[in-house]
């Protein structure tokens, strides 16, 4: 096979950086994506501080190993309302092309019950044990562990309201993306 090369002048060359750019539309984002990324930015500083003290200077601090990791924790919880939001959670749509449209339609429907009722069940779980530790600190650094918990309380909270909306999507739209996952692959966010 044969690479094909079309000759461009200079002038076209030069043309070409002349174009507009695209608008960016952060429209898309919701609240959680913000949190998420500054969360997971915090993160990756405390690893890079980790890093440099502990192989440039050979002198580590204990305290950002315990903050990488809850960070990881908050980006875990509070992204994952992100991934119900966008549909992007993993899920076996195997029953779904063999399941006639009528039952498909009610196994969808209690998917999204149980999907709220456990996010709900999460978050009542987590806050009950955010009263039972109150007054824990962390092991390095004297702040309380309930920051953590309470960012996976936040994280069921807005998981347990983007089920809520995505089941209001999917009974007013007719179907789920476990029905139809190819009515999904080219689909427009909504905050």
């Amino acid at each position: 096979m044969t690479e094909v090369h079309t000759q461009v002048s200079a002038e076209e060359l030069a043309h070409t950086f002349e174009e507009a750019e695209p608008e960016v539309d952060l429209s898309q984002y919701a609240v959680e994506d913000w949190i998420t990324l500054a969360i997971f930015w915090l993160m990756a500083g405390a690893v890079f501080l980790q890093f440099f003290t502990r192989y440039v200077l050979n002198d580590s601090f204990a305290w950002t190993e315990e903050i990488a990791t809850y960070c990881l924790v908050a980006v875990v919880f509070i992204g994952s309302a992100m991934c119900i939001r966008l549909d992007r959670h993993i899920h076996v749509d195997l029953i779904f092309r063999y399941l006639p449209q009528a039952p498909a339609r009610v196994l969808s429907t209690a998917i999204d019950i149980v999907r709220i009722a456990f996010c709900a069940y999460a978050a009542f779980l987590v806050w009950r044990f955010m009263e039972i530790v109150e007054g824990e600190t962390m092991t390095t650094i004297m702040l309380p562990k309930n920051l953590i918990y309470g960012c996976v309380f936040l994280g069921f909270v807005l998981m347990f309201v983007r089920s809520v909306q995505v089941s209001i999507q999917n009974w007013r739209r007719g179907y789920s993306i476990l029905e139809r996952p190819e009515a999904f692959d080219t689909v427009t966010i909504e905050p």
